[in-house]
């Protein structure tokens, strides 16, 4: 079966894989011309004409999880980007659009530190795991100073509701809350995409006459939110809704012919991605599994050094959506040959 333009191309002059750890900026306009001039070269067809499909999920390629020395480096990021970067460019193609999701937070958040306090009045450091029994126990309590800008001063609800979304987050089987350093921060430089993946996705843009689709995600100060398809928690103690689910999303990447995922971290926002899609799949056709690609070498799990590793239950995780169908692929198979040569529905 022929996909798209099915043709492996070779990598543009213009990329220089050993600035993927580095924060530039991408010269809009040069590139620009060179896409259009690249798509000419190898005749690359606009995405509208693609007969089937393709769409490349980037789960949270971001400076704050992927450049070393900022605030949640993951190890390993640097080269799942290079990587990433080239699997891009070789397949321009193929790949009919690029969804990038974007973690976006501001100060005040229920995973960051300034939301609590111990007896002694200190935040909790970066790493720190809160349970509901700690809070019950007064190890940890809310920071009530902050109800001004989260709930409009009523302390009393914002208490409430943090014992309440502890105790949810257990119930249903999700991780510990864990209190992470401030990260991606809007506006800040750690929010934004890493630059040669930025580039390449750019590029993808022009070439491709294929816009790409960002997705923003993780601004609700309630709620964690690793998957972008839905927070952790969606309601509060009095039943309202606080957050929803990403249908347009979910309906968009169900709508595809393939789906390839790759980001950070394989461990949490990555894993959480894919088994929610997983969850809404099975509520379709658990044949619709087949038509994930997951590319194994573009993405790490979140390892921190003599405090926590997830390594052991991102392999876990992963063996189970194996197990239901979806594919697992490396960015240096060919991408035709993967696609051509499963029982996905093309």
């Amino acid at each position: 079966m022929i996909i798209n333009n099915a043709v492996e191309l070779s990598i543009p002059n213009f990329v220089n894989l050993d600035k993927v750890k580095e924060v530039y900026r991408v010269p809009y306009q040069q590139r620009a011309a060179e896409a259009e001039n690249w798509a000419k070269k190898h005749k690359l067809k606009s995405a509208a004409t693609d007969k089937n499909r393709v769409g490349l999920l980037l789960i949270d390629v971001q400076n704050t999880f992927c450049i070393p020395d900022f605030e949640l480096f993951v190890n390993g990021a640097v080269e799942d980007n290079g990587r990433l970067c080239e699997f891009i460019y070789r397949n321009l193609g193929l790949i009919t659009e690029v969804i990038p999701t974007m973690d976006s937070h501001t100060a005040m958040q229920i995973f960051h530190p300034i939301f609590w306090l111990n007896q002694a009045g200190e935040h909790p450091a970066p790493a720190t795991m809160i349970s509901y029994e700690d809070v019950q126990q007064g190890i940890w309590r809310v920071n009530l100073n902050i109800a001004y800008s989260l709930t409009k001063g009523d302390r009393d609800r914002l208490e409430k509701h943090a014992l309440y979304y502890l105790k949810k987050l257990s119930q249903d089987g999700k991780y510990p809350l864990t209190i992470w350093p401030y990260h991606s921060m809007l506006g800040g430089v750690g929010h934004a995409l890493v630059s040669a993946v930025e580039e390449a996705v750019f590029f993808h843009s022009i070439a491709r006459k294929s816009q790409t689709n960002f997705e923003l995600k993780g601004s609700n100060p309630l709620t964690e939110n690793y998957s972008v398809l839905s927070p952790e928690v969606v309601d509060s103690i009095d039943g309202k809704t606080i957050a929803n689910k990403n249908n347009s999303l979910i309906k968009k990447l169900l709508d595809y012919d393939a789906v390839i995922i790759a980001g950070q971290a394989k461990s949490h926002c990555v894993a959480w991605t894919i088994d929610n899609l997983l969850t809404e799949i099975n509520k379709i056709d658990s044949n619709l599994a087949q038509k994930i690609y997951l590319l194994e070498d573009c993405m790490s799990p979140v390892v921190i050094p003599e405090v926590i590793d997830f390594t052991a239950q991102a392999d876990a995780v992963f063996k189970n959506f194996a197990e239901a169908g979806m594919n697992i692929i490396k960015s240096t198979n060919s991408l035709s040959d993967s696609l051509s040569s499963t029982h996905a529905p093309l």
